[in-house]
């Protein structure tokens, strides 16, 4: 109500003060002609004045008299004219003054009620970002999170599985419980259980693979069990699986699967500023045969709208890379001279072409200075390398890379 109030009065305030304005045009105007007639009057009394006293002529002083009393008789005819005709101007102007007020009052409460949130609170950025990163701290647990998803779930047959599969499969998980310490036993039944759609009892036997390679675990390890969370809560990442997801990257923060789930989490924990700026690193070196790769133009676009930013997810085709891979370069070496030249300039600057509009991984960057080592261009090959390092500050291992490319390449 405070915000209605406030607004409302800020509408009638800028109303009355344009009705102020058009009022009093008219009155200024017959205003100052009056002040001109008494200007007129004290002048014609000096004249008088001048003339008694000699300091003026009879011929001059009736010269000025005449001229002044000309110019008084306007003045007089102009102020009476305007007050005549003042009626129908003011008039005019209540009327202008009463469309202002509806376009006013009416087009700013319009246009609140479209574009803003009546109703709600006001929300500043610090204050929903504070809350989103409440949200993500106390948000649903892996448990909870299964439990209300199997709860929606429609009824449906069991799969189909041969009695001699799940004999197997029953030896198999009495021989693991057997055996807590088999890492491939347990790798076999975290495989089995999720291809029976057993997703929780594959996430416990990958837990048991985590639990015996210890500090051998790597970042595919963390990252399947994240899956198998992730998948079993129906795409939910619970804090479970983020722990799960920040091992993986921990180990390789370059992993474009851990990455693109935890862009995921950052989505649905109210931060899709985060998510885009995650998932516009995956887009460039989207795998084609990921099963989320289908669905990360709709949601990175999602995310876009919700964060503000105006994007427009590149083509399937600009995912790939258009530069020489290294059979390209391998090939390239049994032509003639003059092929190879000709050969490897165009897919230079397909890849140069590529990187200056799209953006690519440090991949496609060490590809291009490669290649720029076989064409010769020193120069240019340094200017590259000089731009990754810029693009890639704060990731050593990506400028490692393109430099190592550049090393090798001489």
């Amino acid at each position: 109500m405070g915000f209605w109030v406030f607004a409302g009065g800020l509408a009638v305030l800028t109303v009355a003060l344009l009705l102020r304005a058009l009022l009093r045009g008219r009155a200024a105007a017959v205003e100052a002609d009056v002040a001109g007639i008494a200007l007129y009057r004290e002048q014609l009394a000096a004249v008088a004045k001048d003339a008694e006293a000699g300091r003026i002529d009879a011929g001059e002083a009736e010269r000025l008299e005449l001229e002044i009393k000309r110019r008084l008789l306007e003045a007089d005819r102009a102020a009476q004219g305007a007050s005549g005709t003042g009626r129908a101007p003011r008039e005019l102007s209540l009327g202008a003054a009463v469309i202002v007020a509806v376009v006013v009052l009416a087009g700013t409460g319009g246009l609140y009620w479209v574009l803003g949130a009546p109703g709600y609170g006001d929300a500043p950025i610090a204050a929903r970002i504070a809350a989103a990163e409440e949200y993500r701290q106390t948000r649903m647990r892996q448990a909870d999170a299964v439990a209300r998803f199997e709860q929606n779930l429609p009824d449906v047959p069991d799969p189909d599985i041969s009695e001699e599969f799940k004999g197997l499969m029953a030896q198999l998980r009495t021989a693991v419980a057997e055996r807590p310490d088999d890492l491939q036993g347990h790798v076999l039944l975290v495989r089995n259980e999720a291809a029976m759609g057993n997703f929780g009892a594959a996430a416990k036997a990958q837990e048991a693979v985590l639990r015996i390679k210890a500090e051998d675990a790597g970042a595919q390890d963390y990252l399947l069990l994240a899956q198998l969370w992730i998948t079993e809560a129906g795409g939910y990442v619970s804090p479970e699986a983020e722990a799960a997801l920040a091992q993986a990257l921990r180990r390789e923060s370059e992993n474009v699967e851990a990455r693109y789930y935890w862009g995921l989490m950052r989505a649905q924990t109210g931060r899709p500023d985060l998510a885009f700026n995650v998932w516009r690193r995956v887009m460039d070196e989207l795998p084609p045969d990921a099963p989320w790769a289908a669905d990360l133009p709709t949601q990175i676009a999602a995310a876009a709208r919700a964060a503000g930013v105006e994007y427009t997810p590149p083509a399937p085709s600009s995912t790939g890379v258009r530069g020489p891979s290294a059979e390209d370069m391998a090939a390239a070496q049994d032509m003639s001279p003059e092929e190879r030249q000709a050969f490897i300039r165009s897919m230079v600057d397909g890849l140069a072409e590529e990187l200056a509009t799209d953006g690519g991984t440090p991949e496609k960057w060490a590809q291009l200075v490669r290649a720029l080592g076989v064409l010769g261009e020193v120069e240019r090959q340094a200017e590259i390398v000089a731009e990754a390092r810029e693009v890639f500050d704060g990731s050593p291992e990506a400028i490692a890379l393109i430099e190592a490319a550049a090393g090798g390449s001489q």
